[in-house]
């Protein structure tokens, strides 16, 4: 894993401008040889220059000393081997120099300008020198060898360095651009990663929700019919046996239908086909827009599919008739299919609508109205307000939640929910779905 700029700042652990020690102990052995470098060099140059040797010495000490800051001020590195090229002293520390120029970030023209100075200064020194030598005899070449050492003194000693620096300083910036570059790529993965893992906990929240609906649903209005027959069945027992009997009949079909929903339910998650929990591992590769899509093709599409569908309307009616409740239906335009989603929500709310009335407003007048348009499907229930005898005859227990899940289902597919009490006292449940 690659390090990002703040940590690679935060991990300096060498003296003053030295990013390491290691860098720190090579610059000193580099200052320590060019020291001893141009200290000796200063012998014949104090004896040339007609001063004490030891202040020859001194000042080629202290010269070379600078190659200790090259990495610190380069261009003072390069002006003092400039500087000191006529005294023959430097040699190293112009290379060493030169290069340490080249691979800093500066200014090309101000890269160029110095490496030309140190140039032609090696060059004019060469050539006064071997000029001197030829003249005092020590040299018997002829005269063209005088500018050919100049130019290739002066070439041998600026060339390779500066170009051996530029290079580095490329290669340098380039893996600075990239290591980078891998940063904001790994902090844009790890922003993905947790927008993923959001997503999926998002997801595995919606499935959550969307099984409890289903529960509610199936479990809330089976119980509840399976209750008014049970206390229908109480009453008539001794006084009707036949009604019994068929309320008795009644009570074990509705509960052999809430058991097969039940199974259809459990054997969706617990069949082989990838669910919510199981699409969650993914969901940090693929993103949120891909974990949507698995959760609905893997685990929505097949629960939509074996769902009810508005076909057995009349039938829940019919079961809702057989329990007690004065209900009608009435079904409005041309009937035509439609999307499973859209025929499971709308026979969802009827159910729901349904339950309540059996559980606060048992024997009250029931007209449930279905509307097909042309663009969207209708459905209200309405009931009157329940006989006083009636509504205190069976109690049933409300978690509060039924309405709260119609709302959300009608919302999910971008329709309109609608319930409140009437002004004649009852209560009035209306839902628009679009026909997707």
């Amino acid at each position: 894993m690659t390090r990002t700029g703040e940590e690679r700042a935060v991990a300096r652990t060498g003296p003053w401008w030295w990013a390491r020690w290691r860098s720190a102990v090579l610059d000193g052995g580099l200052a320590v040889v060019s020291a001893l470098e141009c200290g000796v060099e200063g012998i014949p140059f104090a004896r040339d220059a007609g001063i004490p040797v030891s202040a020859g010495v001194v000042f080629g000490l202290l010269a070379g000393s600078v190659l200790l800051l090259r990495r610190r001020w380069p261009i003072a590195v390069v002006l003092v081997s400039v500087a000191i090229t006529p005294a023959q002293m430097g040699f190293l520390m112009g290379v060493v120099g030169l290069y340490t120029l080249a691979t800093c970030e500066l200014p090309r023209r101000v890269i160029a300008a110095l490496a030309g100075m140190s140039l032609f200064g090696t060059m004019i020194v060469t050539f006064v020198r071997v000029r001197q030598d030829m003249a005092r005899g020590d040299l018997t070449l002829g005269d063209w060898f005088v500018p050919f050492a100049a130019v290739t003194t002066s070439l041998g000693l600026t060339a390779p360095p500066l170009l051996l620096g530029l290079y580095v300083g490329a290669r340098r910036r380039l893996m600075e651009s990239l290591r980078e570059r891998a940063d904001s790529l790994e902090r844009e993965l790890q922003l993905l990663a947790e927008r993923a893992e959001e997503r999926a906990e998002w997801a595995r929240g919606e499935e959550r929700t969307r099984i409890a609906r289903e529960m509610h649903d199936v479990v809330a209005h089976r119980v509840s019919l399976m209750v008014v027959h049970a206390a229908a069945l109480q009453a008539v027992a001794r006084k009707d046996p036949d009604k019994a009997v068929r309320n008795a009949a009644l009570v074990g079909d509705m509960g052999r239908q809430a058991l097969t929903e039940l199974r259809e339910m459990l054997g969706v998650l617990r069949s082989g086909e990838p669910g919510p929990e199981r699409v969650a591992v993914p969901l940090a590769a693929v993103g949120a827009a891909a974990a949507a899509a698995a959760w609905r093709g893997a685990a929505g599409e097949q629960v939509v599919a074996e769902g009810p569908c508005l076909s057995e309307l009349e039938e829940l009616v019919g079961q809702s008739a057989a329990a007690g409740m004065v209900v009608q239906l009435s079904v409005e335009g041309e009937v035509r299919p439609y999307a499973a989603e859209v025929e499971q929500t709308a026979y969802r709310v009827v159910q729901e609508a349904l339950t309540n009335v059996h559980k606060h407003a048992s024997g009250a007048r029931t007209r449930v109205r279905l509307a097909h348009r042309v663009s969207e499907i209708a459905m209200q229930v309405e009931n009157e307000p329940p006989p006083r005898a009636a509504s205190a005859s069976v109690r049933l227990p409300s978690g509060g939640n039924g309405l709260l899940g119609m709302r959300e289902r009608v919302s999910a597919l971008g329709g309109v929910f609608v319930s409140g009490p009437t002004e004649a006292g009852g209560f009035r449940v209306s839902a628009v779905i679009p026909a997707v």
